[in-house]
């Protein structure tokens, strides 16, 4: 009897993988490419199903199923894309039913952080807890809660949309503005604002690391800048750890999660932004909460939402 399989697919704001693997969501083969953001939703949906196309035939007739992991909010019920806010033409686009329809399979569309979080709640970080919350710091911000050993989605469209809540905004010129977290703390966020740091100091840390030139500067440099006592770059840090901290105070208040898993490119900062995002938390959870919960990188890393895909599929 041939194993089942399952097809599982990534689409981030950056990144895109597709991969075989198992129901219990062990990847067997996987392929990776990157988002082209002047071709749009056209040009991923050209990747996606040509990769697809290519790992279901390699299959042999064994693939069951496909499981997306979105970067947006999608409706559950339908599998249709409800919104991207990194890559323009996705509204509205119906993608279980075009690929149901293209493959002859059953799929399931899932946000990336909902995919992610429940792989590290099965799988990683999450594995024993009750209540867990899963948090992705990549190229956008998102969230995934799991209570009582469930998924939560809401009214089918999703919750735990951490970077969609609103947050003092630091880079204001004027006091008492607010943004989303996702506009100040997401890795696009970030880069946009230390490449525009033209009174840069080619003679410090940061400056070196990226020869000059801050256009050039990204987040793994600054946190290799910090590494060194950079004081500018561990002011930038430091200001996203106090931010990303009072959006998860609020989390942690109102669901008390027994775990929170840390994810995303941003998180591959490590301690030096784990740390002070960990204090900062400390000092501003609900005082009886304190204690009673663990913050820690996730345990999955660059192939979480792709697990997470596989196990979501491999369940329907």
């Amino acid at each position: 009897m041939t194993e089942k399989r399952i097809i599982a697919v990534e689409i981030g704001g950056t990144k895109l993988q597709a991969a075989i693997g198992t129901p219990e969501g062990k990847i067997l083969r996987a392929e990776r490419g990157r988002v082209n953001p002047e071709k749009g939703a056209a040009g991923i949906l050209d990747w996606v199903t040509a990769r697809v196309e290519e790992l279901v035939a390699a299959c042999g007739g064994a693939a069951s199923a496909i499981g997306v992991g979105f970067g947006g909010p999608v409706e559950s019920a339908t599998g249709a894309v409800l919104v991207s806010h990194q890559i323009a033409g996705w509204e509205g686009v119906a993608l279980k039913t075009l690929l149901e329809g293209r493959f002859s399979l059953p799929v399931v569309v899932a946000n990336d952080a909902n995919a992610a979080g429940w792989a590290e709640y099965r799988l990683g970080a999450g594995r024993g807890a009750r209540q867990f919350f899963y948090m992705n710091i990549g190229s956008g911000i998102g969230g995934a809660l799991v209570v009582d050993g469930k998924l939560h989605d809401g009214q089918g469209r999703g919750a735990g949309e951490i970077g969609h809540t609103w947050v003092p905004d630091w880079t204001a010129d004027a006091p008492g503005r607010a943004d989303k977290l996702e506009n100040l703390c997401s890795g696009w966020s970030i880069e946009r604002r230390i490449r525009g740091w033209a009174d840069l100091d080619p003679a410090t840390s940061l400056g070196h690391c990226c020869g000059g030139d801050p256009a050039r500067l990204t987040c793994a440099l600054l946190a290799d800048a910090a590494r060194q006592g950079d004081p500018r770059a561990l002011e930038e840090i430091h200001r996203v750890a106090q931010t990303a901290a009072l959006a998860l105070a609020n989390v942690v208040t109102l669901f008390h999660p027994e775990v929170i898993a840390l994810g995303g490119g941003v998180s591959l900062m490590g301690d030096v932004l784990l740390n002070p995002l960990t204090e900062a938390l400390d000092t501003r959870a609900f005082g009886p909460y304190r204690g009673r919960y663990r913050l820690t990188p996730c345990q999955l890393e660059e192939d979480v939402v792709v697990v997470g895909a596989l196990l979501l599929a491999g369940a329907c």
